[in-house]
């Protein structure tokens, strides 16, 4: 298994654990992403919506192709580059393609991340994107459901001043519909590449395991 350092200075993303190391997919795939040795149970977790709704991930992503990101809205690099690549994708498939992926970002910092704010700051990218919130003991929990390395604030830089970066993970889980979670994209992955991987995951019953 090959682990992975996946990372800017300017966020403080957390490297992945053993759990969630990839080694290169097998070339019969043609799937670009990294894939997760062995694949994973998508994860179950219950968080908050921006509506204010509990939303069971499991149940409520059950049967599509589910990205699973965990950042936060001040990121100034890695979250921003990762949902502009995935809308700007999402916004060039057929329709019928796109209505089958579900893009879930969970906020690793409720002081900050409002339930307006990040409905807002998705919006900007796509605004079927999924946001979720809750304390920051759910968002642990939900991490380590997820095999995330848990995030962490950055009380170097910005103290007392209520600026701050997060540390965490730099890479979108990626889960076919058939309910698990096959593949990781690392900060970097180009929207061209996403272009080519979101229909073979679309199909993946289709697709060689």
């Amino acid at each position: 298994m090959i682990l992975l350092t996946i990372g800017l200075a300017s966020c403080r993303p957390a490297a992945p654990d053993r759990a969630a190391g990839g080694a290169p997919p097998d070339s019969s795939s043609q799937v670009l992403g990294l894939a997760l040795s062995p694949p994973q149970e998508k994860p179950a977790f219950t968080l908050t919506d921006t509506q204010g709704r509990p939303f069971d991930f499991r149940k409520e992503t059950d049967g599509y192709v589910t990205l699973l990101f965990f950042g936060y809205t001040h990121c100034p690099d890695v979250c921003p580059v990762h949902m502009s690549n995935i809308a700007q994708t999402l916004k060039n498939m057929p329709a019928p393609d796109a209505s089958r992926i579900k893009v879930v970002f969970v906020t690793n910092d409720p002081e900050r991340d409002t339930s307006t704010r990040l409905r807002g700051w998705l919006d900007a990218f796509d605004p079927t994107f999924i946001g979720l919130l809750g304390s920051r003991a759910d968002i642990a929990a939900a991490e380590a459901a997820a095999h995330i390395p848990p995030s962490a604030k950055d009380t170097t830089v910005g103290a007392g001043t209520g600026s701050y970066f997060i540390g965490h993970a730099a890479y979108v889980y990626a889960c076919t519909p058939d309910n698990v979670c096959r593949f990781l994209y690392p900060f970097g992955f180009r929207q061209a590449n996403w272009a080519h991987d979101l229909p073979l995951l679309v199909a993946w019953p289709n697709q060689p395991s």
